[in-house]
């Protein structure tokens, strides 16, 4: 547990040199060729290892709002996985203080064959939340989502939105001390998104700490006081959002012009 200052801690959470480090060899079928391919590569002592994330350090406090941006693969999710306590860090070192809230957790909790209404009460025991008050949260929830009658049918017959409305409405109804999120913010209407915006704002307001994995740069820079870069897996640049978007943006066009003359030479060489 967390260091505790006059009997509040100095922080929301505390990442300290984390890496996530994967096995490929795990990731793929043990057919006979497969093997062959791994014994030659023991031999030419090629690695068979890849670092999701790398050495990524970052304190937030209570009342920050950060967003996590970069391209796809990064390392993005795997660290709110790392945060939400799903993935163990293979390196470094991670605090968490309080009670966490993640569409993650919440999402690989839902029974598919039970109703959205009785998974709020499976949520709220997965949350540690007695039965009596979890029921007294729950029609402000079912409101919250706005699922009409399919709060009452199995959760096997919802669509992606829906479960993602349901699992927001749970997350943030719990009063978390942080809260995670994974790109929930994109789902559903214009209303529904300005009701979250709405939401998640009370939260940050109320000083909790939010962490927000997104590629709408916008909501990082309206919302979120605080981003960090991720490319490969490693932080390249943290500070004011705008500044860590205007990077973002400059390298990802950058990387998309090198992507364009590589396939232009090959073309070239091809027709040559």
């Amino acid at each position: 547990m967390a260091n505790v200052l006059r009997g509040r801690a100095a922080y929301a959470i505390d990442v300290r040199g984390v890496g996530v480090k994967y096995d490929l060899r795990l990731t793929r079928k043990n057919t006979l060729r497969t093997s062959f391919t791994r014994l030659a590569h023991r031999r030419r002592g090629v690695d068979r290892t890849f670092w999701a994330l790398r050495d990524v350090s970052f304190r937030l406090v209570h009342g920050e709002s950060l967003g996590v941006i970069g391209p796809n693969g990064a390392g993005k999710s795997t660290l709110l996985q790392v945060l939400a306590g799903i993935i163990t860090p293979s390196e470094g070192a991670i605090d968490v203080v309080g009670n966490v809230s993640s569409l993650l957790t919440l999402g690989a909790g839902f029974d598919q064959e039970l109703t959205g209404r009785d998974n709020i009460f499976l949520a709220g025991a997965f949350l540690g939340i007695q039965g009596e008050e979890m029921a007294r949260r729950s029609a402000s929830i079912v409101e919250f989502a706005d699922i009409g009658q399919f709060i009452d049918a199995p959760i096997k017959t919802y669509s992606s939105g829906m479960r993602a409305r349901l699992g927001f409405a749970i997350a943030t109804s719990v009063d978390p001390d942080v809260l995670l999120l994974d790109e929930v913010l994109s789902t559903g209407d214009q209303v529904f998104r300005a009701k979250s915006k709405a939401r998640v704002l009370e939260i940050a307001a109320a000083a909790k700490a939010v962490v927000l994995v997104t590629h709408d740069m916008n909501w990082v820079t309206e919302f979120c006081n605080r981003a960090i870069l991720i490319e490969q897996g490693h932080v390249v640049a943290e500070g004011d959002p705008a500044e860590v978007v205007a990077i973002h943006q400059e390298r990802s066009e950058r990387s998309r012009a090198e992507k364009a003359a590589e396939i232009a030479r090959i073309l070239a060489g091809a027709s040559a």
